[in-house]
């Protein structure tokens, strides 16, 4: 995979060298490339923001350096948009434009996106990106634009390193253990953990300052086990994110799974939750 990340501070991608995505990076599973938008200024002060018109608080960043900076980055590689992050075309990039007015950044968005063979990201800061960038980019590729919650970030620079660890870790060989993302929270949309949180995990020692390890996860018994943690998941995810055990599909659950959700509060799932 090619990432190519336009942002007004480089530097602040350095995480990217480290763990497992730098491993990638080193390997060459992906391409990664830092664009400074200054370099598509023009003026001596290098400038990329100016006040809103209709007024309002704060700065917007200008369309010319933005604009520039796609026609480079993005050179012969575009092609028609497309709004669908699974409508896949070899070759041409997506632009992921992070915004807390954006849709949410999900599991599953990141699975389709990990599809893709190139990425750009575009880190807008202040206010916001002028809004024409977005449109006059839909004209040459996919854009998506993307919140990772309901929050305000001083930039889009942490949004984009959070997108790129989820997109990532999911392209073959980036993480050790190929079997460990669709066992992951919200992971894979299969398995038995499709849709929950994940339940509490141990390690050695056995006793740590009095807490012991549960007795059912010594006893090998995996069927035992794995029904366990998926009464631990159902549990933690009933308790921390309702609004995910009330999405569950009543078709995927078992008689000991509507009990688990009983226990927990719930008296149903999908059309009929109530808790």
């Amino acid at each position: 995979m090619r990432l190519d990340i336009i942002t007004i501070f480089p530097e602040y991608f350095a995480p990217m060298h480290v763990s497992l995505i730098g491993k990638a990076v080193q390997r060459g599973d992906i391409t990664l490339a830092l664009h400074d938008l200054r370099t598509w200024t023009h003026d001596p002060h290098r400038t990329v923001d100016d006040t809103p018109f209709g007024g309002g608080p704060g700065m917007v960043m200008r369309p010319e350096p933005w604009g520039e900076a796609l026609d480079e980055v993005l050179g012969g590689r575009a092609g028609p948009g497309s709004a669908e992050p699974g409508d896949q075309v070899p070759g041409r990039p997506h632009l992921i434009v992070p915004t807390p007015a954006g849709s949410l950044f999900t599991q599953a968005a990141a699975a389709d996106l990990a599809t893709a063979g190139h990425l750009v990201f575009a880190c807008g800061r202040y206010e916001g990106i002028d809004a024409r960038v977005a449109d006059y980019a839909r004209g040459l590729v996919p854009v998506h634009e993307l919140s990772i919650g309901d929050y305000v970030l001083a930039g889009g620079e942490p949004a984009v390193l959070v997108m790129v660890e989820a997109i990532c870790r999911l392209l073959p060989g980036v993480l050790g253990n190929a079997e460990s993302a669709p066992d992951d929270s919200f992971g894979g949309g299969v398995g038995p953990m499709h849709g929950l949180v994940e339940g509490p995990s141990y390690t050695r020692p056995r006793i740590w300052r009095g807490r012991e390890v549960p007795e059912v996860l010594l006893s090998g018994n995996h069927a035992d086990i794995d029904r366990w943690r998926r009464d631990q998941a159902l549990l933690r995810t009933a308790r921390i994110r309702p609004d995910l055990a009330a999405r569950l599909p009543a078709s995927t659950l078992s008689a000991r799974d509507r009990e688990v959700l009983s226990d927990a509060g719930f008296a149903g799932t999908g059309d009929d939750v109530a808790h």
